[in-house]
């Protein structure tokens, strides 16, 4: 099959539904034999259904690709490392890992549990770290590779009630910085997207005005496929040079992502005291503070 990763091999995490279903499939158009991973569990990360992982492989295989599934937990290391198995027993390597795979458990921050903190950082972020670790061995070995991992505007501006999921997208920014830089030398390169998608988080916009109705419908063109083309750009050769970057996608649109560097400085050759910056402080850094925004905010017009 002729496409843009034509004989390479791609891990996608999540890749049962949304999102990762529309990644492992344009993968497979693009010509990579996939592994699709899907536990089947719920936004909220409960129960499991081998089914959706397995609809996605058969919706492969009759368009003439190939796919396997694996149902395994990417929180345990050891799955991840079955995964990576299962994937090179099936097609003798890996080249791409898309980390995909999450879950929502959003609370104001005074009521979050431990639970909602502890489950979401374990999914999206030890998950990330799971499968990266798993594959970073091969990677060296065959001296090439690329992850692509999501992370969110919630986690790069804000969002309300959503400390935990904020707190794993920002590590994976993190965690996908590190991989870069310590992998550069072996060929491997490591990349963020923060998708924007329809979804039920944004379902109940209200639709009762013709304004209201042609915005909403505006907001439906945001559909996970829009996502897929430039995941799978990115685990091409053809993005080679291209590592440690954040990108987002909404609809048409795709933009690339500043990182955090120094704007504003002060000092004192006499050295600082409470009182002196208490004094000086505000004054100088005040214009420059970041303000609490939220998504939304910095996203303020309709996609395009």
């Amino acid at each position: 099959m002729v496409g843009i990763v034509a004989g390479k091999v791609a891990l996608v995490t999540g890749g049962g539904r949304g999102i990762g279903r529309a990644i492992a499939l344009e993968m497979a158009r693009e010509g990579a034999s996939v592994v699709v991973c899907d536990i089947g569990a719920g936004l909220d990360g409960s129960g499991g259904d081998a089914g959706p992982a397995q609809d996605v492989v058969a919706e492969i295989a009759k368009a003439g690709g190939k796919a396997i599934a694996s149902t395994l937990n990417i929180v345990e290391p050891q799955n991840a490392d079955a995964i990576v198995k299962s994937a090179v027993d099936a097609f003798g390597k890996v080249d791409i890992v898309v980390n995909n795979a999450g879950i929502l458990r959003d609370r104001i921050f005074h009521k979050m549990s431990w639970s909602d903190w502890s489950d979401v950082i374990a999914v999206h972020l030890h998950g990330s770290f799971n499968m990266c670790r798993a594959t970073a061995g091969l990677f060296r070995d065959q001296n090439g590779g690329a992850y692509v991992h999501m992370t969110s505007t919630s986690g790069l501006i804000g969002n309300l009630g959503q400390a935990n999921y904020m707190a794993a997208k920002l590590g994976i920014v993190g965690l996908s910085r590190g991989i870069a830089l310590d992998m550069q030398r072996y060929n491997v390169r490591s990349n963020c997207i923060a998708p924007f998608a329809w979804s039920r988080m944004i379902g109940s916009i209200p639709a009762e005005t013709e304004a209201e109705k042609q915005r909403v419908a505006r907001l439906q063109q945001m559909t996970p496929e829009k996502i897929a083309p430039l995941v799978v750009y990115l685990g091409a050769d053809a993005a080679n040079g291209i590592s440690g970057q954040i990108f987002s996608v909404r609809n048409n649109e795709i933009f690339l992502f500043n990182q955090t560097r120094p704007i504003r400085s002060i000092h004192r050759s006499d050295g600082w005291t409470p009182e002196k910056l208490a004094d000086q402080l505000k004054g100088a850094f005040g214009p420059s503070l970041t303000p609490l925004d939220r998504s939304a905010d910095v996203f303020a017009w309709d996609p395009i």
